[in-house]
């Protein structure tokens, strides 16, 4: 049986006032994990050049990519080839290869021994600049769809920003390449998976292929207009809200007929807490029936557990 979308997701303008769309996110939140926000604030020439420089760099030869992949980073910054990342309990890889940029923070930041130096390639000129103005934009509306979070939650709008400032937080570039006769059987673009951080910020989803499973236990796709961002809970929010708010599991299919042979790109941006915050469950969470509650553990261990079972530490 042929999918159909999730029409129940909400899509709201982040142009309005955060107090009036705050509940319709956190169902949607509740319910699929997942939100489409508009007017979120990140100018569409930006996204058209990173979209662009994106395309641009994973044309390069293999050679080329391949010198900037960092051995023994984890993927955590810089390239990771074709064939590397696995889902969590996944036997195959995923088909497809990416670029990672983090947060620089400088020499002596209590922070910094958790997030290595950016490599920036020089073959694609403007890369540097264009991807800082994206990390920083994606940064300043994700924290505004967490203060909307934490209305929802009862909680002072700003609880977040502390707990998010200097996170180590990533921006992926994406690439899909086409499918060829070599993929492995059963492999796809990504299998079936939930995000490890706070929430994720995901430019590219107009097209098809991206999924969510839903409570019942069936496959829905999730849509987004052009230059609409989807977001999506992660595990360490699911963990602080004691199951409140869903990391949901989702997967990116393999296209079917001509779209086999077209590649896929999209630029998620994965944003962390601080390395050093403890994530504890919130106590009004943790006290309602069906909660989830688990120890405290901070993000970076979280983190690094959560990467050795993907096979990127």
């Amino acid at each position: 049986m042929t999918p159909q979308p999730t029409s129940d997701i909400a899509s709201v303008s982040l142009a309005q006032p955060l107090e009036d769309i705050a509940d319709e996110l956190g169902r949607s939140f509740a319910e699929f994990g997942f939100a489409v926000i508009r007017d979120h604030g990140i100018d569409q020439d930006l996204i058209e050049r990173a979209e662009e420089m994106s395309k641009a760099f994973f044309d390069l030869p293999e050679a080329v990519k391949l010198s900037y992949k960092i051995e023994g980073s984890g993927g955590a910054r810089g390239y990771t080839p074709f064939g590397t990342e696995k889902a969590k309990d996944a036997e195959i890889f995923d088909l497809k290869e990416f670029w990672h940029v983090g947060r620089e923070l400088p020499a002596g930041h209590p922070l910094a021994q958790y997030m290595a130096p950016n490599v920036w390639p020089e073959e694609v000129a403007g890369f540097h600049q264009t991807f800082s103005d994206l990390y920083a934009a994606f940064d300043e509306a994700g924290l505004r769809v967490l203060e909307a979070i934490a209305l929802h939650l009862g909680l002072e709008r700003d609880f977040f920003a502390p707990t998010v400032e200097n996170g180590n937080s990533v921006m992926r570039l994406l690439h899909y390449p086409p499918l060829g006769p070599d993929a492995p059987d059963g492999a796809i673009r990504a299998a079936a998976h939930g995000d490890i951080n706070t929430i994720t910020l995901l430019l590219g989803a107009e097209e098809a292929g991206l999924e969510l499973l839903t409570k019942a236990g069936e496959w829905h796709p999730v849509y987004a207009e052009e230059g609409a961002l989807v977001i999506n809970v992660g595990d360490m929010l699911e963990r602080l809200t004691a199951g409140a708010l869903r990391s949901t599991t989702h997967r990116v299919v393999n296209p079917r007929g001509s779209g086999a042979q077209r590649s896929r790109y999209s630029m998620p941006f994965f944003l962390h807490f601080r390395p050093d915050y403890m994530i504890t469950p919130l106590a009004d969470c943790a006290a309602q029936d069906g909660a989830i509650v688990q120890p405290p553990i901070s993000a970076h261990d979280f983190l690094m557990q959560r990467l050795r079972e993907i096979n990127l530490a």
